[in-house]
């Protein structure tokens, strides 16, 4: 039988995957396993999992537009970003304001967000958004608050889970199977 990421998915959530229109993810501890890692000259380096990236790539693809909103100032998440040809916020203070500037950008309501975020800063825009989303090893205070946990953890294949979900959901993984055959 083939793969399907909704085998027992219930039926709530897959309401809400299939409205989505704009995929939110935080950087650090959700892109990434949240680990810093710097050089003898204070310069940063993160790790990020190919099919992560893919997976945020695919949902372009398929018409869902993806952002990254992070509070750190990273020029590693700013490349990253621009690698995979994503919008990008860096340093963003407030992020439930950095998703709502980009609904209106989109002409979009936040119930057609999905947000992932793993820790306290990410709290005001899991709280507003139509699927909230954290990685299996987000902070309890996180985990709790948040409409679907990943099997997976930051950095591990989260993002590529959650992206999976939300093509299945909207009947698009005949089309990026195509793109790939």
């Amino acid at each position: 039988m083939p793969y399907s990421p909704l085998d027992t998915f219930p039926a709530e959530l897959l309401a809400r995957a299939r409205r989505i229109r704009l995929a939110c993810f935080d950087v650090d501890g959700t892109l990434t396993e949240g680990r810093l890692h710097y050089d003898r000259d204070g310069n940063e380096s993160k790790s990020f999992n190919v099919r992560d990236g893919l997976g945020l790539v695919l949902l372009q693809q398929s018409g869902i537009e993806v952002a990254l909103i992070t509070k750190r100032r990273s020029l590693a998440a700013e490349k990253r970003g621009q690698e995979l040809g994503l919008r990008v916020q860096i340093g963003v203070d407030d992020k439930r304001q950095g998703v709502q500037a980009l609904c209106d950008e989109l002409g979009i309501g936040l119930d057609q967000v999905a947000f992932m975020g793993d820790d306290l800063p990410d709290l005001p825009a899991l709280g507003c958004v139509g699927f909230a989303v954290a990685p299996a090893d987000a902070h309890p205070w996180i985990a709790e608050r948040v409409h679907w946990r990943t099997g997976a953890g930051g950095g591990r294949g989260a993002a590529r889970e959650l992206a999976d979900v939300l093509l299945a959901a909207q009947e698009k993984v005949a089309g990026v199977l195509e793109r790939y055959a």
